[in-house]
């Protein structure tokens, strides 16, 4: 491993845990809403974890969230929560993320999320697209750290 790598891996962990740890305490202030769900670990990993793949960019994480999360109150409030509607609404979800070219993993367990838990039409704005949208911006300045570190290591050496 090499100290590219190193400072990469450390940039992740450090700004999954600033971005999810902010979210979490933001949950925990008060009654300003729901902040943090569970699918948010996943897209830390790809964000931080794999800024450059094609599941972390921005239309992917923002857009495949919001469409998963869709699906899933769709489903959860006009269809209910039985294994067979989840098993669907997961079915659904993939299928559109697939078709709109927003496909992003962590985003395929929204629908069981919501379902099982009851969301409400709520759920898409908080913790979905605000949540969505600061590990987003939150991605771009780990990917800036990123490259403004690679970019003066070679200045020094050059």
């Amino acid at each position: 491993m090499n100290l590219s790598d190193i400072k990469a891996a450390c940039v992740a962990g450090f700004f999954s845990a600033l971005v999810l740890g902010f979210l979490a305490w933001l949950n925990n202030i008060g009654d300003y809403g729901l902040w943090l769900m569970a699918p948010f670990g996943a897209t830390a990993v790809l964000v931080f974890g794999i800024p450059n793949s094609p599941l972390a960019q921005p239309k992917n994480v923002i857009f495949g969230h919001l469409l998963t999360a869709f699906v899933g109150i769709i489903f959860s409030t006009y269809i209910g929560d039985s294994s067979v509607s989840i098993a669907l609404a997961v079915g659904v979800a993939i299928t559109l993320m697939m078709l709109t070219k927003t496909v992003h993993p962590a985003a395929g367990a929204n629908p069981i999320l919501i379902i099982v838990s009851g969301q409400s039409w709520d759920f898409l704005i908080m913790p979905v697209l605000v949540g969505t949208m600061f590990i987003v911006i939150c991605g771009f300045a780990a990917k800036w750290l990123l490259a403004f570190s690679v970019n003066s290591r070679h200045k020094k050496t050059a």
